[in-house]
């Protein structure tokens, strides 16, 4: 949508009413703020930003919520988009950056769940009681610091509970993806779900269902990659959501493993353990997040017992078969199902990096995901037997060979096969497969060598 640019003001009522430089989000929401007041509009800082100021933590995103219609806040700053005009949202573009500013409103009617039927502006008590829980129903006057709070958010902070704001099932019917947020904001800010509001999640659990795959798979995201990713799963399962979301997931309660190697207990256990590890230090990578989640996942269709104990034949071909109908159901891009797929189908690697031929450990060291593999499988071992000595010789190794070493120049190109007289084919790659093999093991380093290394094996057959 592209960005609107207004001149309804002259130059010097625009630098009357609009007079602010920020240096920072802070300073640049705030200068929102003021031009709005100083054209005659009552404005706040809503919402998340609120939240997070009060706890002493600095906010991600500013939103500002204001008397000021979307024509008149088009009309102050010099450059908006309106991306919500007619529910009264207009983006204010300021440094570079996009400042949500809305106008006071009531919401009436959901008749598909998720946006309302029909918008009335309103006044600020009216506004922040349509929002969903009462922490992010917080209005903030920048200049002096004051919070106003009509829903109760303050004290929910302070006893560190989710609640929603007035009845759960009434706001839990405005927008099904909050049965889901709930569960995100519990999990991301280390808060309880308060009894009413988990009670209406767990009856409402199976409505999640008609949520968009998109929306699902951001708050999924989130409650993997921004903190309590084991609380923010726990609370998935006891409310039924990871049943209808994941399956997949909720099907390792319960696989036990061979106690030597897992001592921590089944499949969901070793996962949880995983989970916990990945949120010590967030944001987490979104790739190597699901691939903790779904490294595992075809242990639940895989496991067998005899005489020797439990196995799981082939439990990584089917993870990466599993994984990649999540994926797909979730719409993830191409591009993040690859990492992830790769990622999962490559977890056991490792086990056999000592007795790796040197091609092989070079070709691994040398991935482009080797960084998120490693560390995948470092979460793995802690989350289970916590020994890391394959961990260790991966890391030594990579410290010890340098770029030249593990893409050494190619001494060989598909022009040079054709002047040997081999005939174009997809038997060039392999050949060029064997010949990088063979350099990377050592059997060979020039020219010449890689020239004798194929008459030998393709053109005297």
């Amino acid at each position: 949508m592209a960005i609107h640019k207004r001149t309804r003001l002259t130059p010097i009522q625009r630098e009357e009413v609009y007079s602010f430089s920020g240096t920072s989000p802070m300073e640049t929401a705030a200068g929102i703020v003021r031009a709005l007041r100083r054209a005659g509009h009552e404005a706040y800082w809503v919402g998340g930003c609120v939240r997070d100021l009060i706890r002493g933590i600095p906010p991600a995103d500013f939103d500002i919520a204001t008397s000021a219609t979307p024509d008149e806040v088009e009309g102050l700053f010099p450059r908006t988009v309106p991306v919500g005009a007619s529910f009264g949202v207009v983006l204010v573009v300021e440094d570079g950056r996009p400042f949500e500013v809305a106008t006071f409103r009531t919401e009436n009617g959901y008749s598909d769940g998720r946006r309302p039927d029909a918008v009335r502006f309103a006044g600020a008590e009216e506004d922040v009681r349509r929002r969903d829980f009462t922490i992010n129903g917080l209005l903030m006057d920048p200049g002096t610091g004051g919070v106003i709070d009509h829903v109760g958010g303050r004290a929910d902070l302070t006893a560190r509970l989710i609640r929603t704001i007035g009845d759960p099932e009434a706001r839990f019917g405005e927008d099904r993806l909050r049965i889901l947020r709930a569960v995100r904001f519990a999990a991301n800010l280390d808060f309880v779900l308060e009894a009413g509001t988990q009670a209406a999640i767990v009856r409402h659990a199976p409505a999640i269902a008609a949520v968009s795959a998109e929306r699902i798979r951001g708050e999924l995201t989130r409650i993997l990659t921004e903190g309590g990713a084991r609380r923010g799963m726990e609370l998935l399962a006891e409310t039924g959501l990871l049943r209808v979301i994941l399956p997949e997931v909720e099907a390792l309660q319960g696989v036990d493993q061979p106690p030597r190697f897992h001592p921590e207990g089944d499949v969901w256990v070793h996962t949880l353990r995983m989970l916990a590890l990945l949120s010590e230090a967030p944001p987490a990578d979104s790739r190597l997040a699901w691939a903790v989640l779904l490294h595992d996942v075809g242990k639940a269709v895989t496991r067998s017992e005899d005489e020797r104990g439990v196995h799981f034949y082939g439990h990584v071909g089917e993870g990466v078969r599993i994984a990649a109908d999540v994926l797909r159901r979730l719409r993830f891009s191409r591009m993040e199902t690859e990492a992830v797929l790769d990622l999962v189908g490559g977890h056991m690697h490792f086990m056999h990096v000592r007795e790796m031929r040197p091609n092989r450990l070079k070709r691994l060291l040398r991935g482009e995901l080797f960084d998120l593999h490693l560390e995948l499988h470092r979460l793995d071992c802690l989350g289970s037997h916590g020994l890391l000595d394959h961990y260790d010789f991966c890391v030594q190794k990579r410290a010890e060979l340098d770029d030249a070493v593990l893409r050494p120049p190619r001494l060989i190109t598909g022009r040079d096969l054709i002047g040997m007289g081999l005939a174009p084919g997809p038997r060039f790659a392999e050949i060029l497969k064997a010949v990088e093999d063979a350099q990377l093991d050592g059997e060979i380093d020039t020219p010449e060598d890689a020239r004798r290394f194929v008459a030998e094996r393709w053109l005297e057959n």
